[in-house]
């Protein structure tokens, strides 16, 4: 194995996804809350005529996570329109949100 090659497998990181993990969970909604030390993320499934809804899935990031995942996200946005055209944002009525305490998490 030559020092080359040795160097890009320090680099790499071994990701591993469950098979219940990767069947990923439906969102509509997310919730964003921070603090100084991190942001909070609700993602939460809302269905028509349905009067109660829970949180699917809470990530909790880092401030500096939170803005690469801006960036990540902002770029991936524009490589989906650039290939498929525009993403129209409709309007949506204000959904009333009984959720817990608001403000810094």
């Amino acid at each position: 194995m030559s020092d080359n090659t040795e160097d890009q497998k320090q680099g790499q990181i071994n990701i591993e996804l469950d098979e219940k993990t990767a069947e990923g969970t439906y969102s509509n909604l997310a919730i964003i809350n921070h603090s100084v030390s991190e942001f909070v993320v609700d993602f939460v499934s809302i269905m028509p005529g349905t009067p109660k809804s829970k949180v699917k899935s809470r990530i909790i990031l880092t401030p500096q996570h939170a803005k690469r995942l801006l960036k990540a996200l902002g770029e991936n946005v524009k490589r989906f329109e650039n290939a498929h055209g525009e993403i129209k944002d409709y309007e949506q009525p204000p959904i009333p949100l009984n959720f817990g305490p608001t403000g810094q998490a």
